[in-house]
Formats: structure tokens, sequence, C-alpha cells
């Protein structure tokens, strides 16, 4: 029974302690085993919260046994990456030096997830102080296994939550996103990850001292969840939405947005800014494609999305000038080799003077006006997530070449980021023993488009997770237990 429980949707096992079918305890210990059973092998949950998580799922019980009425969330167990503070526990964003900073208090995320009645089940791995690379690996927790393969990188930053999630360790991960921090990691370990609008979900990023973060932190930085289907991304989209005083940026839109008439039109484009894609992941957008057309989506290719390399620049140079005062005393904690990958943007990115930063800021404007436009035009984009497939670990911070391949192929997630929209990055299938994705884009606060065409395409082309992790020595790669298993296209291979 309990290796039934933790291969449920985070809806079902919701639904299945609210009607009393099995116990919050019962359910979290089901996972807490899976823990035990499948992290020494991938090296995702940093600290499991097992005492805290059986005592919360205990509450639940209790509660339920009163005749309360439980939340859309009851018992399900999720995982919160290791920058984001859980009350009690060190937030340690991998540090060796911040081992023992310990939160007062919940991050606003977690706390909604919380109240919505989901448990805290685990931290989660990312790359040291989030900015050692794309790679999930930290100074005080290792490297992060990609379960589909261990010669190829789960993505990060919050890799440690997609690959928590792809192997049944949590039914749902929070991660963060500030050019494809969700959106990678579920391309590369096979699941689903929702990137909201900037103010769409409230934060407060005043976790290491009193002082607020500089405009590009304030505005590049969403939290997001990842979880195995669309369905449960909507869940957790509908618990993390709304404005929160502790944010000033966060607004009262409502969660769904009026129809649109007529089909809904969809952009497509498989190489944006035409830098190079590779033939599985543009199979993976034809497929995405043909399934909104069946869904009766109106899509149609388009030449490129706006002004993409002058986002990148811009996006480049606005987040090194913030980041420059700060460089040595990070640097420091970053250690040796940890600060390479910020040291090469750095050494080719000056930071901008007074005078050049107003000016990028009008260009960001006018950047967010074209893009505005064009999805006036067409309300979803579908695009690649990462143009390759997944990449050796660390491949970014080994030179400059390979620093400059993941960033190029990482470029449609950086510019959306830039631009504030939000996109839902979800599975396609399976290509040479690794996992296929697309993400689709929407306008501003439609959310719900996206996740309405991501499901469109989920129904049609099959989920992929939870998976076994693939085992050393030649073992062959994870078999997929969910609902189906897609193809990338025409010429994929299982």
């Amino acid at each position: 029974m309990r290796d039934a429980l933790w291969r449920m949707s985070a809806g079902a096992q919701a639904k299945a302690v609210r009607d009393g079918e099995v116990s919050a305890l019962e359910l979290v210990d089901a996972h807490l085993e899976r823990i035990a059973e499948v992290n020494p092998m991938v090296n995702a949950v940093t600290r499991t919260l097992a005492d805290r998580a059986r005592e919360a799922a205990e509450r639940t019980d209790r509660r339920r046994a009163a005749g309360e009425v439980l939340g859309p969330l009851a018992g399900v167990p999720f995982t919160v990456k290791e920058s984001t503070p859980v009350e009690g526990v060190p937030t340690t964003f991998g540090v060796e030096r911040f081992r023992d900073l310990v939160a007062p208090a919940d991050a606003i995320p977690v706390a909604r997830l919380r109240a919505a009645g989901a448990v805290p089940i685990g931290h989660t791995n990312i790359p040291t102080l989030i900015l050692a690379g794309m790679h999930t690996r930290s100074e005080l927790f290792g490297d992060t296994v990609n379960p589909w393969d261990p010669a190829r990188t789960p993505g990060g930053s919050s890799g440690g939550d997609g690959v928590a999630v792809a192997t049944g360790m949590a039914a749902l991960g929070l991660g963060n996103d500030s050019g494809g921090s969700v959106r990678i990691p579920a391309q590369f370990c096979g699941v689903a990850a929702l990137k909201p609008t900037t103010g769409r979900f409230p934060a407060d990023r005043r976790v290491l001292g009193p002082d607020d973060p500089g405009p590009a932190s304030q505005f590049l930085v969403t939290d997001g969840p990842l979880a195995r289907s669309v369905a449960d991304l909507r869940l957790a989209y509908e618990v993390l939405a709304g404005p929160d005083p502790r944010d000033p940026q966060a607004v009262p839109v409502p969660l769904y947005g009026e129809p649109l008439p007529g089909p809904v039109k969809v952009a497509v484009v498989a190489d944006p800014g035409g830098h190079g894609v590779h033939p599985t992941v543009r199979a993976a957008v034809e497929a995405a494609a043909a399934a909104l057309r069946d869904a009766g989506y109106d899509v149609r290719e388009v030449p490129d999305v706006p002004r993409l390399d002058e986002a990148l620049d811009a996006y480049g140079r606005i987040t090194v000038t913030e980041f420059a005062p700060a460089w040595p005393v990070v640097r420091g904690l970053l250690g040796e080799g940890g600060d390479r990958y910020i040291a090469m943007a750095m050494e080719r990115t000056p930071p901008a003077t007074a005078d050049e930063l107003v000016k990028l800021m009008g260009t960001w404007l006018g950047i967010r006006r074209s893009w505005a436009e064009f999805l006036d035009e067409h309300p979803l984009l579908l695009g690649p997530v990462f143009t390759e497939p997944p990449v050796g670990p660390g491949l970014e911070s080994r030179d400059r070449a390979g620093r400059d391949r993941v960033a190029t192929a990482m470029r449609l997630c950086t510019a959306t980021s830039f631009v504030g929209v939000p996109a839902v990055a979800v599975p396609t299938g399976v290509t040479d023993g690794l996992p296929c994705g697309v993400q689709i884009v929407g306008r501003a606060f439609r959310e719900d488009l996206c996740l309405a065409a991501a499901r469109a395409v989920e129904e049609r082309l099959g989920g992929l997770a939870p998976v076994d992790p693939r085992r050393p020595a030649g073992a062959p790669a994870p078999t997929g237990t969910g609902p189906g298993r897609g193809r990338c296209g025409p010429d994929a291979r299982p």
C-alpha cells in the first residue's frame, strides 16, 4: 500500500486523506521510506524533516477525526529548495558558512502550502549560493544526480526539487526561477514546472539580512512549483497566488482570466534567435505543436520572438551591475572552482555606469513592451526550455566555451524571466533514454492559458514520472510509471 501512495498525484493524495482512505501519517511515512530508498542514489534531499513532518501529519489526522474541513493539499509532502526558509531549519544555500543559519519563520510560499495542508518533508540541494552554475552541486552537499542518466546534469538551480519530484520522494517541489531554474530541471528530469508572472506569487527576499535586494533580484526571481502533472501544478498555483503586505509587488489579479474568442493562437519558435537547436529538441516542439493542433489551438510558426539578443545582453549587464559590489565577498563564499561560472560573466560583462544603467532600465521596459505586443497577437508561445538534451554535470563551469554553450541553450528561459511573463514546462516524451520537454509561455498574468495548453499536451503525449533512478554500471534507463510514455517526435526512440 505504501509503495502505491508515493506514486499518486498530489491531488489524489490529498483527496485520499480528506476522504479518510489513508491517513496523512501513512502518506508521510510512505514518502520518508521512499527517500530512504532512493536518495542515497541521487542526493537530492539534503535534510529530511521526518519528525516535523510526522507531527504535522498527525495534526492533520486529528483535524479530520474532529470533522474539520481539510485543505486542497491535505497531507501532501513537498520539498523546499535550500535557499527558501523553513521555520526552525537552517537555510544553508549549500554553503558551509551558513550551516547553522536557522530560519525564524517560513518563507511566504512555504507558509501558504502549509496553510493548504501540505507538509514540508525535506530541504533539497542547489548549486552553491544558487550561483555556482546550472548544475546542482553545492559545497555543503555535493552533486545531485539525474535519475535518468548519472552522466547528465539534473539541471538547476532547483535541481534537487526536480529529482525529488521525479523519483517520488515528494509530490510537489518548491523552487524558484530567474532564468530557467525550475523549467530546466523539469525538462531534464521529466516533470512539469510553473514559472509565474512577476508579481503573481508574493515573496520576501530578505533571507540573509534586513535589507531588500536590488531591482534585478526583486523582478527576475519568482518562486515556482514542480510536479509530476499539470493538474498538480494548477493546485499549487491556486494556493501560492495572491497579494501579501510583505511584498508590495504582488498584485490581486484574478487566477483565471476571461476566455479568449475563437481558437487560441499559439506562436511556435523552435530555434529562438536562430542560434541552433538540437534535432531531438526540435522534434519535441513539433510534437507539442501537433498535440495543440489536435486540441483545437490555432498553431502557427512565426519567424522569431521579439528582441531576443537585446534582452540577453540587457539581462547580463543589469544583473552584473547589481551584483558587482558584493562580488568580492560572494567569491570567497563560493570558494575555489565554485566561483568560475560567475567569474566568467564578470570578466566578459563589465558593470554599467550610472548613465548606462538608466538607459538599460529604459531598454528593459521597451523589451517588455515588445513582448506584450507580440503576445497580444499570439496569446501563447511554444518553444524549447533548453535547446539541447541534458548536458554533462558542470559543463557551464569548466571553461568559457561550456558556459557559452549552456547560456545559449537556455536563452528562451532567460528572456522570458527578463520580460516577467509566465511559462509552464511540460514533458513530451523520451528519446535515447532521456526526457524531452517544451515550455508554453503566455501573456502576463495568464498562467491559466499556459496551464490549459500544457494540460492538452500532457493528455496527448503522456507523463513520464515517477521513475526509479538508473543504477550505475550500465543498468538500463529508469522506467516511467506515470500515465503514459510519450515520444519526442516521429523519429524518437523510447
